[in-house]
């Protein structure tokens, strides 16, 4: 009885980690530059103070990204075959937009890895050579696995990421103190001063929300496989948010707890950047965890450049071949031309960017959150107009989401239109 109780229990478990794919890949593209940068720089610049921004911004973008999942479920169909059917021009906007954001997500999440991989290099090591190194093994397992091993490695890595950063969290929290100045006063997050870093902070949280079509892609890739439920794809999905969102608090409060109120200012360059975070880390935790805290912060950018490497490779490739009326061997055949070609431009913009870490990820971040917006609406429009599966369609309080976020996301998106260009 006991034996049947264990392979009852590990049979339950297996056959979860089976169903868990987009959801996980989704939190593994987004757990990256928005995180372990905009979150611990948040908390670092203003304590706790953002904790509810995070939140906010979260929850209102949720539909959104949900919709990928809903829309899918439903229809057997991607995003974009949606955009397709409300207009060519909608999926037109939708691969201008995502070829433009596929390179320049890709080259920021490429030099962070890279300058996170010198950290384990007892030589000074060019950055150029380093994101050749990574560049190599991102292509190499892609081009290798596609699918199958990122899926495999995505699970891998969340698991990992997020017994790290609970466990490096704890330690913190045990040994905080007040900051060494007793005149340093917290400044405030809520000034015009501040909307530009407001905007860089929200632009990748918790990840661009045309992150929505590679999920969708990663779902109707998934449904091919097995047999996926719309309650278990929702349920894959709302974990994978779930997870973002208690890493994006997690590394908020790494940054207040350890960085808060310390006075030093963050290096600009990448090398600069990973090694001086780190150590900063490790000093006030215990050195105990210096080689834990390099070796998550890697994990974590380096599974978002992975994710996010193959995901817009075949939300592209699928875009140009639905404008073209290409057949499925088209559609398979573009993939790795797409991912070749976003290799080689992200790699030129690194050349460019070697020396400039946070520049590249706060022009990648404050695009995302200009076009942010489009994609919203294109995901709103879309759901609305579906006819979609009782245990999928949005219910009426994701419905009012839906409405709130889009009122939020133009709405800010006209503030900082004003406050960069007009006043």
């Amino acid at each position: 009885m006991l034996y049947t109780a264990e392979t009852s229990i590990f049979a339950r478990l297996t056959a979860l980690m089976k169903l868990l794919g987009p959801g996980v890949l989704m939190a593994t593209a987004a757990v990256g530059g928005s995180h372990l940068v905009a979150s611990t720089q948040a908390g670092a610049k203003f304590g706790w103070q953002l904790a509810l921004l995070i939140l906010v911004v979260n929850l209102l973008k949720y539909p959104f990204f949900r919709a990928g999942v809903s829309y899918t479920i439903s229809t057997n169909q991607t995003l974009q075959q949606g955009y397709l059917k409300m207009g060519r021009r909608y999926l037109a906007v939708a691969l201008c937009l995502n070829t433009i954001a596929s390179v320049v997500n890709a080259a920021a999440l490429l030099l962070f890895a890279a300058s996170l991989l010198s950290y384990f290099v007892p030589f000074d090591i060019a950055i150029t050579l380093s994101s050749s190194i990574v560049l190599a093994l991102i292509l190499l397992i892609l081009l290798k696995g596609h699918f199958e091993g990122l899926d495999h490695i995505a699970k891998g890595i969340m698991g990992v990421l997020v017994i790290a950063t609970v466990a490096v969290f704890i330690v913190a929290l045990g040994n905080y103190s007040e900051p060494a100045d007793p005149t340093f006063t917290p400044p405030s997050p809520w000034t015009l001063a501040t909307l530009g870093f407001l905007v860089v902070t929200m632009g990748w949280m918790p990840a661009p929300i045309e992150i929505s079509s590679i999920t969708s892609l990663w779902l109707k890739r998934q449904c091919s496989d097995q047999a996926v439920t719309p309650k278990s794809a929702l349920f894959d999905f709302n974990l994978g948010y779930a997870v973002t969102v208690v890493l994006a608090l997690l590394f908020l409060g790494l940054g207040a707890l350890i960085l808060h109120g310390s006075g030093t200012e963050l290096s600009a360059s990448g090398i600069g950047f990973s090694h001086q975070l780190i150590s900063m880390y490790s000093s006030t935790i215990g050195e105990w965890s210096h080689w834990l805290i390099a070796v998550v912060a890697f994990l974590c950018i380096f599974g978002s450049a992975l994710t996010v490497y193959d995901g817009y490779a075949r939300v592209v490739a699928e875009a140009i071949t639905l404008l073209f009326k290409g057949d499925k061997l088209t559609r398979n055949t573009l993939v790795t031309p797409v991912l070749l070609f976003m290799a080689v431009a992200s790699f030129i913009i690194v050349l460019f960017f070697k020396a400039a870490l946070l520049a590249m990820l706060g022009f990648a971040m404050t695009l995302a959150f200009i076009t942010t917006p489009m994609f919203a609406w294109l995901n709103h429009k879309l759901v609305a107009q579906t006819q979609l599966h009782s245990d999928a369609a949005p219910n009426i309080i994701v419905r009012g989401l839906s409405y709130i976020g889009l009122i939020y996301l133009f709405g800010f998106l006209a503030v900082f239109i004003w406050w960069k260009w007009l006043s």
